[in-house]
């Protein structure tokens, strides 16, 4: 029925085709001229044959070829005037393009052509304006009427000729006029101008200037505010659809009136808004049917408040709600050409064609207009046409050119042949097919080589021919081809569609805190499809990156060396492609230690105590954790900090507890997380008063170094400690528990003093205080200490032992009195050594061993003695001075115990049946021998042990000799000593019997005859032909009965034969790992071993086990293979004639 196609405007397809004109470019319908320049008139069209042009003026034909002032360009309707030389009003009016050619006319819009004019100000005198103090004024300006409307300033010509400065009390309304809500006497000037300039001649004119006075004789006092502009309490205004509606309301008053606006029957359009002029302007932009309605405005100040209602009405020019389009119809269709506009008032419609009105037009049978609707029915060949739709109404109008196309032509496919579209999984896929045809093509899509018409989930075809694929997948890439068809023919074109993998961050940059002068790496690792050129880009703060060398950009990375506080920010990787892209961002902030704190102030100065205040520094992006309080004692120790307290980060000031006699200085650091920062600079001196001493030395003892002194030691109070001058220690002892006076001594610059005198370790009260010149420390305590020590005078009594076992004893005595003992007891120590074995009547006396028992015991073990032993022990009691006398030696004796291993065990003369063992007696008998037991058993090939024999020998003999053994038969032998007490541990032996000669001297003899290595060689050979017989039928594709059959079992561990390398790889002995011959080895001597156990030679026996003529296997598998012996064994040596036989057999 109806379309809106447009002609192409591809030249291969417009070639030959005909077209209506269309109008492409014109003037604007108000054309203001500079009459400084040429008039440029536009009117631009296309069609087929190209149109021809011609002008109207104010109503009438405009003769172009008469004026020679006028120019028309070539092919084109633009007009060039020439005015030099002419005056520009000759040419102002109302001018209308034509544009024809033999298949219909277009106009253009009524364009009117007016000269900019920039007029003079008329002469007028002005008389001097006297005001007195807090009046309102109005200053006029007037300025005269100019096209387009001049723009008002006003100027200060007094200072340097700038602006006049505005303010709420002081503005310039919309007409260009200077209001005053109330004057001052500042205001008194005798030039303010109004200033009109002109922007198309860029002319500017001056109003003559105005005086002004402003007398204080009769003020005006304080009053409500009240409305300058505009006058009483409503007014009306209107606005047109689309433009800029401007509501002023002014206000005089004293104080100053404060403006501001309200909707009463709505909210203001907050989004096209906007206040002006000190809130004494609202403007609103694009105005809408909605902007209609009640607009409120409130001047207000201390004194009361004044209203004003502006009611505002939206009109409308004509717009375009649809306009109508191109039509392109066969012959015997029918279309519809619709003009629908809106406007207020309601525009009235008038249709033309060719630019006739229709009422004046010839008649047209196949024409019916209905309002805004033109319909066309069976429309026939050479019925082309262009109708124009006019709607105006009092405020404008709207020109809309149509053209009617009856055209018969088969399809065309204006989409480039084998166009490659590219888009991401997951994206929608468009694939172009613009036709061209009359009647209208249809379009019809198929994919790849399928027969079906793609027109269902997940395929979309859009009116224009466009195939649409919402969510393209892999599986939518390939050849889609698109076929247009009308009854006049078909057309078919391909395109092909690759969908391509999303590009992805797998590995996103992290935030990153780093500290000043380090390294930042931010990792940016990405996936994207491997047929797209993918680009890595890094931005800072959504800029480019730094030229700075210390920006390293990998493949996958960022990397920041020696970071400065400059490089904070958001660092963005982006990884770009064809199609797509992707980005992630992460932050950097730089971190380093605080700023020093600054400031440091002391306040609520007390005897003992004051207030330190500091002003924090900058935290450097880590917040401060504590502040550290450090004080200097410059009457003390002078260039030494000692930290005195320790403040949350979040406080800036401490309170400082002091001492007596101290010359302070005070500074304070901060810490986060980086570190501390540098001390801040010291406060000012801050001295306290002498005292008595607050605290006596600590670490009080005392301790005698000889058995007759006592020395009493005190750690010594700091200078900060002493609280004044004179500082000395009173030193005062006793002995305990004794009924007599302390006696007492002073000495200064000290830390200990030596009693001297003292009985031997006894117990002394000793304390110590510290005394100045402004008096003593508090009382002391006093602290138990003991007198020098000295050896022990005597030795442990009532030794005995008591003899667990043949390795342990128990040995027990009496205490050494205390007072005997003349020290510290630390406990006693217990010297023993073994004299002798009981076997022997001679002494061999070892090396002495010690065991010390702490504290006060009187009893002990000796572990690790030896059985069957003479020892010797005594004691010694021990105090922090040394030992004490021995006691007298003590004997005692181990009983028997089991003995050690036998010293030997050796196997001689082995024969077929026999051999003899030798062995000799243990190293430790630890008693009494008894005997000797022997066990042995035999061993296969597969390590399990048979029978075990047992025999028994009395201790004086060394040798046995074991008769009736298995020949060739390992044996192993297991033998230990006994006494009353046991069997001691065992040794182990084995041994081998040897082979029988006979059979040793046929096995050789087989294996080196020459018939047998004839035979070898004779089946080795069979074999390989055979091996060569079945490879040629296999390559000739051959089937033989072994082949059925295992493509009938599919074995998975029959693998066919490997044509690269020759070998026979479902066939390969794994047991003994051997090649076949002719077949390769692998250059480190090995043979792949393959999962089958089966190998060629193996079916080589028995009965049924043949070849058939035609060279294949028949015949079950069968035959089995023995276990080599030495299974893994891999060397390249020759195998000898028996194992080639096994090998075969």
């Amino acid at each position: 029925m109806t379309t809106a196609l447009e002609v192409p405007l591809d030249p291969k397809v417009l070639e030959g085709l005909p077209q209506p004109p269309t109008i492409t470019h014109q003037s604007p319908k108000d054309f203001i001229i500079d009459p400084r320049e040429n008039i440029l008139i536009y009117c631009e069209a296309k069609g087929k044959p190209h149109p021809s042009f011609s002008w109207t003026r104010n109503g009438t034909h405009f003769d172009v070829e008469k004026d020679s002032k006028v120019l028309m360009k070539p092919s084109s309707g633009t007009l060039v005037i020439d005015i030099s030389g002419e005056k520009a009003e000759a040419y102002e009016g109302i001018y209308q393009c034509t544009a024809r050619n033999e298949h219909g006319t277009a106009v253009s819009n009524n364009i009117i052509i007016r000269q900019s004019r920039s007029p003079l100000w008329s002469k007028e005198r002005k008389e001097a304006i006297m005001v007195q103090v807090g009046v309102s004024l109005v200053l006029q300006c007037r300025p005269p009427a100019g096209l387009p409307p001049p723009i008002i300033f006003w100027m200060d010509n007094s200072k340097s000729s700038r602006r006049l400065p505005q303010n709420t009390r002081v503005s310039q309304a919309l007409n260009g006029d200077l209001y005053f809500s109330n004057v001052l006497l500042d205001d008194t000037r005798n030039d303010y101008i109004c200033y009109a300039r002109f922007p198309h001649t860029q002319t500017i004119q001056q109003k003559q200037p105005i005086t002004v006075k402003v007398l204080d004789n009769s003020p005006s006092g304080e009053r409500r505010p009240s409305f300058m502009a505009p006058l009483g309490r409503s007014s009306t205004q209107m606005a047109l659809r689309g433009g800029v509606l401007e509501l002023e309301c002014i206000a005089e008053g004293l104080p100053t009136p404060e403006v501001s606006w309200y909707k009463e029957s709505g909210d203001l359009p907050s989004s096209r808004m906007s206040f002006h002029n000190f809130q004494k302007t609202l403007k609103i932009a694009d105005v809408m049917e909605a902007d209609a309605g009640d607009y409120r405005c409130t001047a207000k100040n201390s004194l009361g408040s004044a209203h004003h209602t502006i009611k505002v009405n939206v009109k409308a020019a004509p717009f375009w709600i649809s306009a109508p389009r191109n039509l392109i119809l066969a012959p015997k269709e029918t279309g519809i050409l619709t003009c629908r506009v809106s406007g207020d008032p309601k525009p009235q419609i008038v249709w033309s064609v060719n630019g006739v009105p229709v009422e004046d037009s010839p008649k047209d049978m196949s024409r019916k207009v209905e309002d805004d609707t033109v319909i066309l029915s069976d429309v026939q060949t050479g019925s082309s046409a262009v109708y124009q739709c006019n709607a105006s109404n009092e405020f404008g109008y709207l020109l809309a050119n149509a053209f009617v196309n009856v055209l018969a032509e088969a399809p065309r496919v204006l989409t480039p042949p084998n166009n490659v579209y590219q888009v991401i999984t997951n994206n929608p896929a468009f694939l172009d097919c613009a036709s061209f045809g009359s009647p209208i093509p249809t379009i019809t899509w198929f994919k790849d080589s399928q027969t079906s018409i793609l027109n269902k989930d997940p395929y979309v075809i859009h009116n224009n021919g466009t195939l649409e694929i919402n969510v393209a997948q892999s599986l939518n890439s390939g050849k889609y081809t698109c076929i247009a068809s009308n009854n006049l023919g078909t057309k078919e074109n391909h395109v092909y569609l690759e969908v391509k993998e999303p590009t992805r961050i797998l590995a996103q940059p992290e935030y990153m805190v780093v500290q000043r002068n380090r390294k930042a790496v931010f990792e940016c690792k990405v996936k994207h499809d491997p047929t797209l050129i993918p680009t890595m880009n890094w931005l800072k703060d959504n800029g480019e990156l730094p030229d700075d060398e210390r920006f390293l950009v990998d493949t996958d990375s960022l990397t920041i060396n020696d970071v400065t506080e400059e490089d904070e920010g958001t660092y963005t990787c982006v990884m770009n492609t064809t199609l797509d892209q992707d980005s992630a961002s992460a932050m950097l902030t730089v971190v380093e230690e605080p700023d020093p704190p600054t400031d440091l102030e002391l306040t609520d100065q007390r005897e003992r105590s004051v207030q330190l205040t500091w002003i924090p520094g900058d935290e450097h992006n880590s917040p401060t954790q504590k502040f550290l309080v450090q004080y200097e004692d410059l009457l003390h120790q002078a260039g030494v900090w000692h930290n005195l307290t320790e403040e949350e980060g979040t406080k800036t000031t401490a309170h400082l507890d002091l001492s007596p006699y101290a010359y302070y200085s005070f500074r304070v650091l901060a810490l986060n997380h980086v570190g501390y920062s540098q001390p801040s600079q010291p406060s000012r001196q801050y001295r306290t008063n002498p005292a008595a001493p607050d605290v006596n030395p600590t670490d009080v003892q005392g301790v005698g170094t000889e058995h007759n002194n006592l020395v009493i030691s005190w750690k010594e109070l700091t200078g900060l400690q002493s609280n004044g001058p004179g500082l000395q220690y009173k030193v005062n002892w006793r002995q305990k528990d004794v009924e007599e006076d302390w006696s007492s001594e002073t000495v200064a610059n000290a830390s200990k003093y030596v009693v001297s005198g003292t009985p031997t370790f006894v117990p002394y009260e000793v304390k110590v205080q510290a005394v100045n010149e402004y008096g003593n420390g508090p009382a002391p305590e006093a602290v138990v200490g003991y007198s020098g020590e000295d050896v022990p005078m005597s030795a442990p009594e009532s030794v005995q032992v008591l003899v667990q076992n043949g390795t342990l004893a128990e040995v027990h005595w009496e205490p050494v009195l205390t007072s005997m003992v003349r020290g510290r007891l630390q406990g006693y120590k217990v010297s023993y050594w073994r004299e002798r074995s009981l076997h022997q009547a001679e002494a061999q006396q070892e090396e002495q061993q010690v065991l010390a028992f702490s504290g006060n015991r009187t009893d002990g073990r000796l572990p690790g003695l030896k059985p069957y032993s003479l020892y010797t022990l005594n004691i010694r009691v021990v105090n922090g001075k040394g030992e004490g006398p021995p006691s007298p030696n003590h004997n005692f004796e181990t009983p028997e115990g089991v003995p050690g291993p036998p010293s030997f065990l050796r196997i001689k003369n082995t024969n077929m049946d026999s051999l003899t063992l030798e062995w000799g007696p243990p190293q430790d008998n630890n008693g009494r021998l008894t005997g000797y037991t022997l066990k042995y058993q035999p061993v296969n090939n597969s390590n399990e042990l048979g029978p075990v024999e047992e025999m028994t020998f009395p201790a004086n003999e060394t040798t046995i000799t074991l008769a009736d053994l298995k020949y060739s038969t390992r044996y192993k032998f297991y033998f230990n000593a006994k006494t009353i007490k046991g069997s001691g541990p065992t040794i182990t032996e084995e041994a081998i019997t040897i082979m029988d000669e006979a059979m040793k001297s046929n096995q050789v003899d087989l294996a080196t005859q020459g018939w047998f290595i004839g035979l070898m060689c004779a089946i080795a050979l069979l074999i390989l032909v055979l091996l060569i017989i079945c490879f040629i039928k296999r390559n000739k594709g051959g089937k033989y009965p072994v082949k059925e059959k295992e493509d009938a079992h599919q074995d998975p561990e029959i693998q066919p034969m490997k044509d690269d390398d020759g070998t026979f790889g479902e066939y390969s002995d794994t047991e003994d790992h051997k090649p076949l011959k002719g077949s390769r080895t692998p250059s480190n001597g090995t043979v792949k071993r393959d999962d089958s156990d089966d190998s060629l030679v193996d079916y080589g026996e028995g009965g049924d086990g043949q070849f058939n003529e035609d060279g294949s296997f028949i015949g079950q598998y069968s035959g089995k293979k023995e276990k080599d012996t030495h299974e893994g064994n891999e060397s390249s040596e020759a195998p000898s004639p028996v194992n080639a036989m096994n090998s075969f057999v």
